[in-house]
């Protein structure tokens, strides 16, 4: 019951706070430039694990998203045989607007209530937060 309620609320909080998407990006683009975002060592196998498609599906997921100008391929200094996939500046930008809130309109809405109530947010979303690290990383 609870678990419904927070799903709830966060589709609420993310159709009225999220930015407007300008790119046409598919759900997997985003996922797998999410999986390079939140992981430094990316590479197209840690993807196809991350995403759980083939090899091939990952390979053809990074390779459309670096002739869009969001991802890039970088060799590893230290064993050149490793080839990481990284996001370019635009990539960044372009991740940030179809998945983060807007953090004007978040602002709009943390100036309007208490300090406390402030606190009380913010420590939700840190232990929700934790404790899906703690739960969900590899």
């Amino acid at each position: 019951m609870n678990a419904q309620f927070i799903n709830e609320a966060w589709t609420d909080l993310y159709y009225y706070l999220h930015y407007q998407h300008e790119e046409s990006l598919t759900h997997q683009n985003i996922r797998c430039m999410q999986a390079v975002k939140k992981n430094k060592d990316a590479t197209i196998q840690f993807l196809s694990d991350a995403l759980q498609v083939t090899h091939h599906t990952a390979s053809e997921h990074v390779k459309r998203l670096i002739q869009k100008g969001y991802l890039k391929k970088e060799r590893s200094l230290q064993d050149k045989r490793i080839v990481y996939v990284k996001l370019t500046g635009l990539g960044e930008d372009v991740l940030k607007r179809n998945t983060e809130l807007d953090e004007e309109k978040l602002q709009t809405i943390l100036e309007r209530v208490s300090a406390e109530e402030r606190q009380k947010i913010i420590e939700a979303f840190s232990l929700l937060r934790k404790e899906a690290k703690d739960v969900f990383s590899r």
